[in-house]
């Protein structure tokens, strides 16, 4: 017969699912109230963990926390952004792709919570080097990827990691707005400027670039 803690919540042999437990709910947690309102207590109520299984598998809140962003935001932005951006033909169909799908997916949500990097980026980064550092290092993966097709897609004399930059920012701003709305017609609004601030640019392809050499 399995035995119960006092708690009343089962023992399980699955340290590997007690910690995927762990670390969605505390992400969840962040997402709807921030960092320094989140307790543990309240993580190992939603968690359904003891309190001995949440700091054998993270000795502080702060361990979490940094697992929260390497392992929970970071596959967010990976999944949302660089997916998209990767598999897209060209930078601007992947930038587009991931505003769209965002704005669909909150469109059928009941509440906009917001960016969860641009979040936590906000309440932590000035406190605290190592969440910085962490963040940080998704910004810059984020910037990478985006300036890498832009790199490919476009020849001539232009900075495509300030052009990354001002993407991601356009972006951090309208999830912003529209969590402040609870709206997505800010994001939507951005990504119709962000195309025609691309076409505005017309920079030639750079396989037609390198076509037209003598």
């Amino acid at each position: 017969m399995t035995k119960k803690p006092a708690s009343g919540r089962s023992r399980t042999n699955d340290p590997a699912g007690v910690r995927k437990r762990i670390l969605d709910a505390t992400a969840d947690a962040f997402q709807k109230r921030g960092y320094h309102s989140t307790s543990t207590h309240d993580i190992v109520r939603a968690a359904g963990v003891t309190a001995g299984a949440l700091h054998h598998h993270f000795p502080t809140k702060k361990v979490l926390a940094l697992s929260v962003i390497q392992e929970r935001v970071a596959q967010a932005v990976d999944k949302h952004w660089l997916e998209p951006v990767r598999s897209a033909r060209g930078a601007q169909e992947g930038i587009r792709t991931a505003f769209e799908q965002i704005a669909s997916a909150l469109d059928r949500s009941r509440t906009i919570l917001g960016c969860p990097l641009n979040n936590l980026a906000l309440e932590l980064c000035v406190a605290d080097p190592e969440f910085r550092e962490a963040i940080e290092g998704i910004y810059d993966n984020w910037r990478k990827v985006i300036a890498d097709k832009l790199r490919a897609d476009f020849a001539g004399t232009f900075d495509a990691d300030a052009l990354a930059t001002f993407v991601i920012a356009s972006y951090s701003g309208a999830i912003a707005q529209a969590k402040a709305r609870q709206s997505t017609a800010p994001l939507r609004s951005c990504a119709e400027q962000l195309a025609l601030h691309f076409r505005s640019r017309r920079m030639p392809k750079a396989k037609d670039a390198r076509a037209s050499r003598p």
